[in-house]
């Protein structure tokens, strides 16, 4: 199975906190799954850093492929038909980088 974490998911993942599922946490551990982590996560968790949203995340904001590959997940990149789909969607989105992960 293919998991897309979102940038909540992965960062939960790294603290650890209880706030990822066991479920969640269980899949992710499963070897038989592949783990993909978007580059909206990477954008997102960089941004809200700067922002100062995320002061928590230092170590992963200023090496996020690093953190990527260092769990043995797959960087998922944003082509440009991901990026119009993304801004296609119907509705209000009020984070742009949860756009670009449904997308």
């Amino acid at each position: 199975m293919r998991l897309l974490l979102d940038t909540h998911a992965f960062l939960w993942w790294l603290a650890p906190s209880r706030r990822l599922s066991e479920s969640a946490r269980r899949a992710i551990e499963a070897e038989a799954n592949d783990v993909l982590v978007s580059t909206a996560s990477a954008w997102g968790i960089t941004t809200k850093h700067c922002l100062g949203k995320l002061p928590e995340a230092d170590a992963v904001a200023l090496n996020v492929s690093g953190t990527i590959a260092n769990q043995s997940f797959e960087a998922l990149p944003i082509s440009v038909d991901d990026a119009a789909r993304a801004g296609a969607l119907p509705g209000p989105h009020r984070d742009p980088f949860d756009g670009v992960l449904a997308a």
